[in-house]
């Protein structure tokens, strides 16, 4: 089965890519790995505003990481142009902005973790770090950033 007919079977349609916020590109590659910036969530096309632990629940934050995981594979296909490219999801790096007492975030950063896992199977098995922080850009709730490598 190939990574379209999966997404199509998880009822996903992917994004196009984000224009940046700031200055640096959404992604780059160097040699077979590409590297995508840090995407932030969003909900209804607008940051996912929120805190870990204060204004937020885990499960919340894992749904969260799941929409940055669908924005990470719309830039990863404009990226590569065909996904099925992928040879494998080699990193995620996750940023939850959380409360100084909150410990979930390895749950949160599951959201993202599970679906990438869905998508692209043995393929999508990764290197992870999940940390929180006091604040993300606009107030976002989860910031992911991934590295793949293309065969």
């Amino acid at each position: 089965m190939s990574v379209y007919d999966k997404l199509q079977a998880l009822h996903i349609t992917l994004p196009p890519v984000s224009i940046p916020a700031a200055a640096y590109l959404p992604f780059v590659q160097t040699g077979n790995l590409v590297f995508l910036s840090g995407h932030i969530a969003k909900q209804d096309g607008k940051p996912w505003v929120g805190q870990l632990g204060k204004t937020m629940q885990t499960s919340d934050g894992a749904a969260a990481a799941r929409a940055v995981a669908v924005d990470l594979l719309g830039t990863l296909h404009a990226a590569v142009g065909d996904l099925n490219k992928i040879k494998r999801i080699v990193k995620v790096m996750s940023l939850v902005n959380s409360s100084p007492d909150y410990t979930e975030h390895h749950l949160v950063t599951n959201g993202c973790s599970e679906l990438i896992g869905q998508v692209f199977g043995d393929k999508g098995a990764h290197a992870r770090s999940a940390f929180g922080v006091a604040q993300l850009p606009l107030g976002a709730c989860v910031e992911i950033e991934l590295i793949a490598e293309l065969a």
